[in-house]
């Protein structure tokens, strides 16, 4: 496991002056190592799989770890999470909403959301276009049992910093332009842009991110066997 704490001293404000929160991303990872990661100071954890989200909550919560949800949603897995995740940052497309608002409003509970972003439009990737997030906005705020407390941006795998640089300002620019177009609003409260992730992180926060979603960095490489 990596030195946990060298990391975090790394990490502390963004040019806004916001304060970045490191999220684990512990994707294949057992409750036994998120927990050791989060007793050694990272306070938010994200998982990527439902059905590990599902196997690893129970020790996960009782340990009292806010517990996200960072994957690719289908709609009929949308009903493992309510009631149980802290935040679903990764709702990227229309039918995932109408089904968390279903879901959270049949179990009398808000669920607190993140509409992502494909910030190099990829076909592999899920998300809204930047241009659609306005109108995604919109269309959640109008449902019932969500509240959409920001963006999640999944950046395209390059080394051009140039490239990453121009996605991650045009991301900050539209969560600014629409955290100040719903400043009030009763469901819409924009207090997080997650955005960066092990490879890019640095660029994600020089670039106005607020919370970083890191896997490899806090818990070492991953085994897939």
């Amino acid at each position: 496991m990596c030195e946990v704490q060298s990391v975090l001293e790394k990490i502390t404000v963004n040019p806004q002056g916001e304060k970045v929160t490191v999220l684990g991303a512990s994707k294949t990872r057992t409750a036994e190592e998120i927990i050791a990661v989060y007793r050694k100071g990272v306070t938010v954890m994200g998982e990527n799989r439902a059905q590990e989200f599902t196997a690893k909550y129970d020790a996960v919560h009782l340990e009292g770890i806010p517990y996200r949800f960072i994957g690719r949603l289908q709609t009929n897995k949308v009903k493992y999470l309510i009631g149980k995740v802290d935040m679903i940052e990764s709702v990227d497309r229309d039918d995932v909403l109408l089904e968390i608002s279903k879901r959270s409003v049949k179990a009398g509970v808000t669920t607190r959301i993140l509409l992502e972003i494909n910030g190099g439009n990829e076909e592999s990737k899920g998300g809204y276009a930047l241009a659609e997030i306005p109108e995604a906005v919109k269309y959640a705020s109008s449902l019932p049992g969500v509240q959409v407390c920001g963006l999640m941006a999944v950046l395209p795998d390059t080394e051009n910093v140039a490239e990453l640089t121009e996605i991650c300002k045009s991301v900050r620019k539209t969560y600014d332009e629409i955290k100040t177009a719903y400043e009030g609003a009763e469901n819409v409260c924009f207090t997080t842009l997650s955005m960066g992730m092990s490879g890019d992180y640095e660029i994600a926060i020089a670039c106005g991110s607020n919370e970083i979603r890191l896997g490899r960095i806090l818990f070492g490489e991953r085994n897939y066997v």
